[in-house]
This record gives structure tokens, C-alpha cells and sequence, in this order.
């Protein structure tokens, strides 16, 4: 188990298979949504094949599916260091965020509080400004320092205050991959016993989380995003959970977690959740599972840290190349944002894509509120290189080279003309 089997892990990947215009095909688009591994793609055609059904029925099929979703939150709870009663599944994070929103507002009152963060994707903003609005509910911001690509958590004490009812925090940012440090964010809040709301959809790929320890009562993921299956993932604290007047039909149940389950749910997706998790804790050892996710965690980490280490001081070295990142100091997913002078991100990523056959994004990333404070907002936002567990040092060294071209080009072709 010492050294990471870079090659067995991308045997579990077939999109790794696929070629574009005659090559390799690379994938750093892994924040966007990750690549999914064989066994959950198994999980749905056996699903599928086998007959599937909707709940509460007395035959076989049934049954099964019930028996998936158990499965699932189990695992989930085990992932995320929680109990699987904790557990709802749904669309994706940012339908559960809006449905979480509006049933924790209903006890809101006209001149309470709530904060949110500069840094976060707008699931974990406009859900709690949407419903902040119809309460008539105060907003306050945690800003964003522009220098260090960090929160600005200086005056935590004016911020968050005994009107606060909530504080809504990314957990670590899908556009620049900074890491929050919730550690220090935590107690202000639980100080005037407020409500801590994790956005995790991008952590959850890189790293283990602990629901208890980071003192969250809301925590959002998706399973597309750590090799799975389009499913949105929350997780609340269940003596808040068991309170929530959540908005449903009349007969559908009305305990936990169910609740919160509107309709009828992705059957065949939530029997692959499983399986993708299982990838992460097959790369772990330990006594249990929570322990064996940990321990895959670890190795996952070790080798992604790498590789951005390897892409970040390679991007350094090319002259036109600006990064937006945090410094050493502060913990990062191996998520890189940067703008090349003379180019568009529109441009850049369609000549990576075309001419060398490498996927990384360009945008906003619908972090609009970063793209505005960090000036790239009007400009097209970054180029966003994400690194993902089946990456290789090849690839990152193969995207570097496509950079140092692509770049060489652009100040060439006016020069030329």
C-alpha cells in the first residue's frame, strides 16, 4: 500500500480510454464534475437490468431499491463522519440548499441576521439571500482579501453577532480551490448559537470531513463530483433536522430524512453512490470503514498535492501566466485558476481541447461574486486546471507544455501580423 497505484486506479476510470483529434484524451475538469469509476457505472445497468421500483411495495424490487438507499446512507454517514438518519438525497446540492433554505427561514424573523461569504458558489449564497429577502432578514458578508485569495476573517466578532441565525460557508472554493478554515469560523458561531451551513461539493473529492468536528448543522455534497452519479447529498443535524417544517406533499412521510425527499428519487443513481465511495475507502486500511475512508483520503490527497505542486510551479515559470491562488501557508484543493495575458479562457481552453486534446474549464464558475472581487468578472472569468486521484505526473507535464505553447503563440501572432 506504499506507493499509489496510479495505474490500477485509472483502470477503474473508462473514460481515460477515450481519444480527441488522435490523442490521449486529459481530464483536469474535475471540478466541474469528476470522471465515474466502472463499479458505480456497473451499479446502475445492474439496477436497471434487474427491475427497478419505488418504495413501500411487497415484492422483491422493492425492497432492493430500499435496501440501496439504506446502503447509502450508511456509507454517506460514514464519508462524512455523521449518522445516516442525517442523510437526504435529491437532485443535486443546489435543490436541497433552496428546499434546506426555506424550511430554516421559517422561524426567521424581520431583523434577524444571516451571513454569508464572498467565496462561495451561489447555492450556498442566493438560497439564504432568496428566502433572507422574504423575511425581511439582514445580510452580512464575510469578504473576500484579493491579495492572499483567502476570507477575511479580522472582524468575526461585529459579523457574526446574537442576531446572527446563520452563517452559510464554503467549506473550499470550486473556482480557486482555497480551503476555508472553518476551525476558526465554528465557534463565533455556536457562540450566539447560530447555524453553521457547509457547501463540501468541492472538498468532498480531496479530502475527509467530519460533520461534528467542524461543528456544522447543514452539509451539502454531490456524488458526480467524487466519481459517481448525479446525486445531491445533505446532511443536517438531526435535532435540527427533526424541526424542520420542510415543504412536501401531505402522505409522503414526515420523519427524517424522508421528509425532505420530495417525490419519487434517482433510484439507479443512489445504488451507485456506494460504489464510488468504496473507491476512495479501497485505497485506505483500517479496522472500520470510517477509518479506511480516512486512511484513502490520505493517499488521494498525498498524490493530488503532488501533481499541483508539480502544475503550479510549472505555470510560475511561464512569463504571461498570472495565478490566483493562496499562499503556501494556506491549505488548497489541487484546484489552480490563472488568466494568460493576450488570451481569452474561451480561447485557451479551445485551443487546449482542440490542438492537444486536454479538458480544463474556463468561466466564473459561477462564483460571480469571487470573479468580481478577484477582476476577472468582465475579463471571462479564469482557466481552471483541476486534479483528480487518476491524474499523472505525464499529464500535468503535458498540460505545462500545451500552456508554455499556447502562450508562446499568442504573443507571437501579433508580433507577426
Amino acid at each position: 500500500m506504499a506507493t499509489y497505484p496510479i495505474n490500477q486506479i485509472r483502470n477503474q476510470f473508462p473514460a481515460l480510454n477515450r481519444t480527441y483529434n488522435g490523442l490521449p484524451a486529459v481530464y483536469f475538469d474535475g471540478p466541474g464534475g469528476s470522471q465515474v469509476v466502472q463499479e458505480s457505472i456497473d451499479a446502475i445497468v445492474t439496477y436497471m437490468s434487474n427491475g427497478g421500483a419505488n418504495l413501500q411495495g411487497q415484492f422483491p424490487t422493492s425492497r432492493e431499491t430500499e435496501n440501496y438507499i439504506l446502503e447509502a446512507r450508511e456509507i454517506v454517514a460514514d464519508l462524512l463522519g455523521t449518522r445516516p438518519e442525517e442523510v437526504a438525497f435529491g437532485q443535486n446540492a443546489t435543490s436541497l440548499a433552496f428546499s434546506i433554505a426555506r424550511a430554516v427561514s421559517n422561524t426567521w424573523n424581520r431583523g434577524d441576521e444571516i451571513v454569508l461569504t464572498e467565496m462561495d458558489h451561489p447555492a450556498n449564497i442566493d438560497s439564504w439571500l432568496t428566502v433572507a429577502k422574504e423575511k425581511g432578514v439582514n445580510v452580512r458578508w464575510i469578504k473576500v482579501d484579493s491579495k492572499t485569495c483567502t476570507l477575511d476573517l479580522s472582524n468575526l466578532n461585529s459579523i457574526i453577532n446574537e442576531k446572527t441565525r446563520l452563517v452559510a460557508v464554503t467549506l473550499a472554493s470550486n473556482a480557486i480551490g482555497t480551503i476555508s478554515n472553518i476551525e476558526s469560523i465554528s465557534p463565533h458561531v455556536k457562540k450566539v448559537n447560530a447555524l453553521l451551513a457547509l457547501d463540501a461539493v468541492h472538498a468532498v473529492p480531496h479530502f475527509a470531513i467530519d460533520r461534528k468536528k467542524l461543528g456544522a448543522d447543514i452539509i451539502l455534497c454531490s456524488a458526480y463530483k467524487f466519481f459517481g452519479p448525479h446525486v445531491g447529498i445533505a446532511v443536517i443535524r438531526k435535532e435540527l433536522f427533526e424541526g424542520l417544517n420542510t415543504y412536501k406533499v401531505g402522505p409522503s412521510p414526515a420523519k427524517i430524512p424522508d421528509k425532505l425527499e420530495t417525490g419519487t428519487q434517482n433510484f439507479s443513481g443512489i445504488s451507485a453512490i456506494k460504489p464510488a465511495i468504496e473507491f476512495i475507502e479501497k485505497l485506505g486500511t483500517g479496522s472500520s470503514r470510517r477509518e479506511r475512508i480516512i486512511s484513502g483520503y490520505e493517499r488521494i490527497e498525498k498524490h493530488e498535492n503532488q501533481l499541483a505542486h508539480l502544475m503550479r510551479n510549472g505555470l510560475t515559470s511561464i512569463e504571461g501566466v498570472k495565478m490566483f491562488q493562496s499562499t503556501n501557508l494556506i491549505a488548497s484543493t489541487p484546484t489552480i485558476a490563472f488568466c494568460i495575458e493576450g488570451i481569452s479562457p474561451t480561447d485557451f481552453c479551445r485551443k487546449l481541447a482542440e490542438e492537444y486534446a486536454i479538458f480544463a474549464a474556463d468561466g466564473h464558475f459561477y462564483a460571480t461574486r469571487l470573479a468580481d472581487r478577484l477582476g476577472v468578472l468582465d475579463k471571462g472569468g479564469w482557466i481552471r486546471a483541476g486534479i483528480a486521484p487518476y491524474n499523472t505526473v505525464e499529464e500535468v507535464e503535458r498540460f505545462v507544455s500545451a500552456v508554455r505553447q499556447i502562450t508562446f503563440n499568442a504573443v507571437m501572432e501579433p508580433q507577426n501580423n
